[in-house]
């Protein structure tokens, strides 16, 4: 069974360049978290952890004085309300009915919605007492200061019967501005420093934790990676400084895997509070280096004899290519939808856990046999599968498939598609196989095969996309 893959990109606007120091919390909390989830007898691969916590000390302290500088040096322009109008894109009909079955409360809804407050004594008051007039209740409160004001992040319980334009119209006559409102569910209510604690936990257990990661801690947003060298063999270019940089809506960081991690949210602006975050996040990655889990799976095949399932990354791409050496032209261009003599190039990206997710099929002997690859496609999530010719028609590839199809509901995502001809029928009959309702779409004889995960998670997974310059 063999599955196509395109490798797609995207092109990077230009921004004008906003820099912003780290936050010294976030980054203490997340390497303090690594530390114990990762090493807990306290000893790391490279030497005991005291040392590498006070190298984040000095870090620390050494930019404990930036946020004042930033402060005086650098200006917040918010949104324009064209960008994000109130109700943050929600139709209308959505923001006037109740959320019974939601958060479990009925007759009432959940929000969440951000103002800009002048940074005065009184605004955080004005504000809440606007609110308390309409029977609002605040369950959480966040601020994240600028330069010039401060923005109040709030998660509100409200009458059912209250629209999203009557909060931002009480907000306003409060004195905010430049509200910015959105549903929320009962995943929201979990605190901030718990959702920060538990993402830095797994981002410390596995390296294809971050791109998810990120989505989790900023919402809706858009992660593009751009290695350092493409899979065309073109370098990178120009990256962008250590310390990244925050220009409003995009934030452009150092990737420690090499090249350029891009983070987009159009809708919304980036504060120096959240970017302090995403790069406490990757400050961590860096540090822990190349990891997945290490559990493994031994399955009987129904003829006899053992295969290992287990995660794949880049430490594969040598065992992987020897494998798709020894694949027929034929298998290789169902996989890659062209030609065979391309196909080594694309491993190393395939195996990337900034792309998504992998899994590699091996014998008793270590050499592996399949590998099937979750990969994030921008708003959706893409199904790729090989099989070894001789290994084929085993049942290897529908234990791979069911596989990944766990790996995208624990993921979040609502559907996974799978690109290949119309001639695999072996592909096809694998997709019947997962049990769920299926959508076809056929095209100059290529299949794209939709899955619906029916009890998957609402939320979609990470915007991931790769650009080549």
């Amino acid at each position: 069974m063999t599955l196509v893959t395109a490798v797609k990109s995207a092109r990077r606007p230009h921004h004008r360049r906003r820099r912003v120091p780290v936050g010294p919390a976030a980054l203490c909390t997340a390497a303090a978290v690594a530390g114990a989830a990762v090493h807990p007898t306290g000893a790391g691969p490279g030497g005991p952890f005291p040392p590498l916590l006070a190298a984040v000390a000095v870090a620390v302290i050494a930019m404990a004085a930036l946020p004042a500088w930033w402060a005086r040096h650098h200006r917040h322009a918010p949104p324009a309300d064209t960008a994000h109008p109130a109700g943050g894109g929600v139709p209308e009909e959505e923001r006037t009915e109740g959320t019974e079955g939601a958060e479990g409360t009925e007759g009432t809804a959940l929000w969440r919605m951000r103002t800009t407050v002048r940074d005065a004594p009184g605004s955080l008051a004005a504000l809440c007492t606007a609110l308390a007039s309409l029977g609002v209740d605040i369950l959480t409160l966040q601020t994240h200061p600028l330069a010039k004001g401060t923005v109040d992040e709030f998660l509100l319980r409200t009458p059912a019967s209250i629209p999203a334009r009557r909060l931002t119209d009480a907000v306003a006559a409060a004195g905010g501005r430049d509200t910015w409102t959105e549903r929320a569910d009962p995943h929201d209510l979990v605190d901030t420093p718990t959702r920060v604690l538990a993402l830095a936990t797994r981002t410390a257990l596995d390296s294809a934790e971050l791109p998810l990661a990120l989505r989790r801690l900023l919402g809706r947003c858009t992660v593009h990676s751009r290695p350092a060298v493409s899979p065309a063999g073109r370098p990178a270019g120009d990256l962008p400084p250590v310390e990244g940089v925050l220009e409003e809506t995009v934030m452009r960081l150092r990737d420690p895997s090499g090249g350029e991690l891009t983070v987009e949210r159009p809708h919304l602006p980036f504060t120096p509070a959240e970017f302090a975050r995403v790069r406490a996040l990757l400050e961590l990655d860096a540090r822990l280096g190349a990891r997945v889990p290490r559990h493994r799976d031994v399955l009987t095949l129904p003829e006899g004899g053992e295969i290992t399932v287990r995660r794949a990354d880049q430490r594969d791409v040598a065992a992987a290519k020897a494998m798709q050496e020894r694949c027929s032209d034929r298998t290789l261009r169902q996989r890659y939808h062209g030609s065979s003599g391309d196909a080594h190039r694309y491993l190393d990206h395939l195996l990337s856990p900034r792309f998504g997710r992998s899994l590699a099929a091996q014998t008793e002997s270590g050499r592996l046999v399949a590998l099937g690859h979750l990969l994030w496609d921008g708003d959706e999530t893409e199904l790729a599968l090989i099989v070894e010719d001789s290994w084929q028609r085993r049942g290897i590839g529908s234990e791979l498939l069911g596989r990944l199809i766990g790996l995208a509901r624990e993921a979040g995502c609502g559907q996974v598609y799978a690109v290949t001809q119309s001639s695999n029928t072996g592909m096809v009959a694998a997709m019947r196989g997962l049990g769920l309702p299926l959508d076809y779409q056929v095209e100059g004889g290529v299949l794209v095969v939709t899955a619906q995960l029916a009890g998957a998670g609402a939320e979609p997974g990470p915007r991931l996309e790769e650009a080549e310059r």
